[in-house]
């Protein structure tokens, strides 16, 4: 899925979460809940810069030499099929470098290398810099205002729960508070996308206040894009061909989809983990992710973006381009957050060894890709890679030994570490950090709420005044974090930084990565809770009904009567809400697992799975009435029983459904 994600391709990890959360429903049904569940403003200036970079050190030969003998190396251990680099520097086209294969040649004919010249890899998120431009330069030219209600410049209505404004500064920085949107974000069937219908039919909800928590937004971003094209009145991909591609000497790329003929040939193809080639991908909502570009391309991209002169002018004017690169909230509304890395406007702060580095990454189904600049030092650096591998984090793994080799071997870093906190603070600081986490890119008006429940972050102290999160933010193993300045965490041994908010001695939210928060999980919500619950309901059920015609089949053999037809239509009714309840379970297992997959599933699916819960959790009713009539009856304890835990079953996957919104009037995901 398009996105920026320092630390793992976001399509692959929705679809374990997908998976996850139907083994959580098959563990639940043998287990019992067993076990656990596995997600003109004021800006302070950016970092200090570090000494500069050895002009000798970075030069065609070495970067050759140094990207010759990493890439294919990689490529063959984890299967990625190939790999596109370019490299800029004090205004120059450094190298450009082709790896591995464009098209494998499997089941086609002979393969064909990767030619970084002629041949055009999907960049995903990285698309969202040309959407910036695009904005910046109406700002520029006074035609949109970065702090203006963005309803000035829509024709629809933008659904709001708060009343601040939503602005253009927000959009572009992820803090405009919207939850996340996967449906028709990437498809395969050719056609092309409309972009305002995308936008303006069954938006998603805004589930936090705008400007105070950073959630990795697609939808916000295409937002931006659609201002561009009302305001402008061009379409938006024929405005930023004319004025942001053509201008930066870009003429073998496009946000076109399809393929322009002349550019139809030159794709590279994308492959699957299997090493298959699979077909176009069509981006629903352009602007956030649907270029088409060679890395030549790309690196004038880069130059223009640092102020080179490139192509037939420059995209920005220096204050304009300054503006986009500088962190674009401050204190006033993140707060504390505002102390560790901030969004610039489309920008990523991605600094390392002291250097200032703006950045940004992304993923499509098959490509997986980074760019980043160095504005002091005038340099960047662009990755594209046309599979993913054979492993889940193989092409993340590589982009950052890319990325961070690049770093370290051309601007290695000389700045001191922060002398921290002191230690009696600093432990009352991770005292009160530790509790569960999940993610702030998520869901909180529909059905897929219910994917919070894996992916979280669990954070303890370790030794007295440290912090250990299990999974480190955005990544697959722990990571340990130590203080280094008030509520800042550093971790040790590495260079990534976090910022925490604190309310009422508690923190309240956890910043990371510019883009990314890290929120409490609500008490309710808690693994601790859910899963047994769940998973007590989940097996009583399946036993209840393996027990019909168990149950049936003993009578039949040792000629017992039948039931008294006393309080029969409360049993009917009750079995009816069992097979509804434990129908609705695996109904929404099935169609989260395929909404994970980034696969449509219909809406009279979902409804009719709705229908089947609403069974469930009216059955409460005739359950209790069952077990009222079955003491006054004095059928015999074990029927008391069985009538007591059909009836707490039901409660609590009724309770369930309720909390985490399987019932919520919307389906839209």
């Amino acid at each position: 899925m398009l996105r920026q994600d320092p630390a793992r391709p976001r399509a692959s990890r929705l679809r374990r979460l997908g998976a996850a959360l139907v083994a959580t429903v098959a563990v639940a049904a043998t287990a019992a809940g067993c076990g656990t569940a596995p997600t003109a403003m004021s800006v302070p200036t950016p970092p200090a810069p570090g000494a500069p970079a050895d002009p000798a050190a970075l030069n065609a030969a070495d970067v050759d030499a140094w990207l010759d003998g990493l890439l294919p190396a990689a490529l063959q251990r984890t299967g990625i099929p190939g790999a596109t680099v370019a490299v800029v520097r004090d205004g120059e086209i450094l190298t450009t470098r082709g790896y591995g294969h464009a098209d494998t040649g499997t089941g086609t004919g002979q393969p064909v290398p990767v030619d970084p010249d002629r041949h055009l890899f999907r960049v995903g998120s990285v698309s969202k810099l040309v959407t910036a431009v695009a904005v910046l330069q109406l700002v520029q030219s006074g035609d949109l205002d970065l702090d203006a209600d963005v309803d000035e410049y829509l024709d629809f209505t933008l659904p709001r729960r708060y009343d601040e404004a939503v602005t253009l500064r927000h959009l572009l920085t992820h803090t405009a508070g919207f939850e996340e949107r996967i449906a028709g974000l990437i498809g395969l069937d050719g056609s092309s996308p409309d972009l305002r219908a995308a936008l303006a039919t069954d938006p998603p909800e805004q589930i936090y206040r705008p400007g105070t928590v950073p959630a990795y937004s697609n939808y916000g971003n295409a937002l931006a894009g659609y201002i561009v094209e009302h305001v402008s009145g061009t379409p938006f991909e024929e405005y930023v061909d004319r004025n942001v591609l053509a201008r930066a000497g870009m003429a073998s790329s496009t946000f076109a989809q399809p393929l322009p003929p002349a550019l139809a040939d030159r794709m590279a193809s994308g492959h699957d983990a299997a090493g298959v080639a699979g077909p176009f991908e069509i981006v629903g909502i352009p602007p956030a992710g649907a270029l088409s570009a060679p890395a030549t391309d790309m690196a004038r991209f880069m130059l223009a973006l640092i102020g080179e002169p490139v192509g037939e002018g420059p995209l920005l004017d220096a204050a304009t381009r300054e503006l986009m690169q500088r962190p674009g909230l401050d204190a006033t509304s993140l707060g504390t957050l505002a102390d560790g890395p901030r969004m610039a406007l489309g920008l990523f702060d991605e600094s390392r060894n002291g250097r200032h580095i703006l950045g940004h990454g992304g993923d499509t189904m098959f490509f997986h890709s980074h760019l980043q600049i160095y504005p002091r030092e005038r340099a960047g650096i662009f990755l594209s890679l046309n599979g993913g591998g054979r492993g889940e984090l193989d092409s993340l793994e590589l982009r950052q030994a890319v990325m961070n080799g690049f770093a370290d071997r051309y601007f290695p870093g000389t700045s001191e570490r922060p002398a921290g906190v002191d230690a009696q603070t600093s432990a009352a600081h991770a005292a009160a950090a530790v509790g569960t986490y999940t993610d702030s890119r998520g869901f909180g008006s529909n059905f897929l709420t219910t994917i919070g429940l894996v992916g979280r972050t669990t954070v303890s102290v370790a030794d007295d005044h440290r912090l250990l999160f299990e999974p480190g933010p955005l990544s697959a193993t722990p990571a340990l974090y130590e203080e280094v300045a008030p509520w800042v965490w550093r971790e040790v041994g590495g260079q990534r930084t976090l910022a925490m908010r604190v309310a009422d001695d508690r923190v309240t939210a956890i910043s990371h990565d510019s883009a990314f928060t890290l929120l409490p999980v609500e008490p309710a919500r808690a693994t601790a809770v859910v899963v047994p619950v769940l998973g007590a309901a989940v097996l009583v059920l399946a036993l209840t009904v393996l027990s019909w015609p168990f149950g049936a089949l003993v009578r039949r053999v040792l000629g017992r009567p039948r039931r008294d037809p006393a309080g029969r239509t409360a049993r009917v009714l009750s079995r009816v809400a069992v097979a509804g309840a434990l129908l609705a379970l695996i109904g929404w297992a099935v169609n989260i697992a395929a909404v994970m997959g980034l696969q449509e599933v219909s809406a009279a699916s979902l409804r009719t799975v709705q229908v089947l819960q609403v069974i469930g959790l009216l059955g409460v009713l005739p359950a209790g009435v069952r077990l009222v009539d079955d003491v006054r009856r004095r059928v015999g304890w074990h029927r008391v029983a069985a009538s007591a835990l059909i009836l707490l079953a039901l409660a609590g996957t009724g309770w369930f459904a309720v909390e985490f919104m399987l019932l919520a009037p919307s389906i839209s995901y």
